[in-house]
């Protein structure tokens, strides 16, 4: 899982990110977020592995960054492939402008950006595009419309039958509908992509995907982006704690809460 080791694919459809911010934009929030001041800094953000994960806390801008590494990749900035092309809000940010990917030699034949808080919006486009194309479409998204099913299950279904490999997929916070059991199959699907030459940008918080073996992990904080291994990762200690003393955790956050 250490990011320096050896990688069964070296292709990566994005090998690089640099930043530099246009003169328009600096004034924009965005550039003020530690993880970018650094990136700024760094000049580049070297990538070297099929799977990178993005983790921190919240408002660290993991999905900002993982927004904009969409936006620059041709993405939808709500999500689907690059052929999406319906808006509901302009609520992106500056950054993908100031962003620059460093590309393969090998351009990917497929792609996605999952987006967790978007989903209904794309689920609902899918719906629009079967029903403008015909019924073609829907196999692609397990036979029938996202609405109907769970949020996890409709997850799920189009990872399951959309992601079909030689891809880029970009993921942010794809467990967010997901139980601890579709958390494992996500984890299933994942390394099915990877054997078939896929990359994937995911930023997440759970514990159970950032496992995936020699998956790269940065974490963001005040720092900016720092490659850590999996059992150095704050998810995975606080995880363990919880699990291994449940009570004694539950003690200490709950007196913690009641002297507050």
């Amino acid at each position: 899982m250490h990011p320096d080791s050896e990688s069964p694919f070296s292709e990566l459809y994005i090998d690089s990110i640099g930043i530099a911010p246009q003169k328009e934009d600096a004034d924009s929030y965005v550039f003020r977020l530690p993880v970018i001041q650094s990136l700024i800094g760094r000049r580049t953000l070297q990538l070297h592995r099929p799977v990178t994960f993005f983790v921190g806390e919240n408002g660290a801008g993991k999905s900002t960054l993982l927004e904009a590494i969409a936006i620059a990749s041709g993405f939808n900035p709500e999500g689907g492939t690059r052929n999406f092309q319906f808006s509901t809000a302009e609520t992106h940010s500056p950054l993908w402008r100031a962003l620059t990917l460093s590309r393969g030699v090998k351009k990917p034949s497929d792609g996605f950006f999952l987006r967790a808080e978007s989903f209904y919006n794309v689920s609902s486009e899918i719906d629009r595009l079967n029903a403008v194309r015909g019924p073609s479409l829907l196999p692609s998204y397990g036979g029938r419309s996202l609405h109907t099913r769970s949020h996890g299950e409709s997850f799920l279904a189009l990872i399951e039958n959309r992601f079909g490999g030689n891809g880029l997929y970009i993921l942010d916070e794809p467990e967010s509908a997901l139980s601890p059991t579709g958390q494992f199959t996500l984890l299933v699907q994942i390394d099915r992509l990877v054997k078939a030459r896929s990359q994937l940008l995911i930023a997440t918080h759970s514990p159970i995907l950032m496992a995936y073996p020699d998956a790269e992990i940065l974490c963001l904080g005040d720092d900016g982006l720092t490659p850590t291994p999996y059992r150095e990762t704050s998810h995975y200690q606080l995880t363990r704690s919880f699990l291994e003393n449940p009570q004694r955790m539950l003690r200490l956050l709950l007196q913690e809460d009641t002297e507050g």
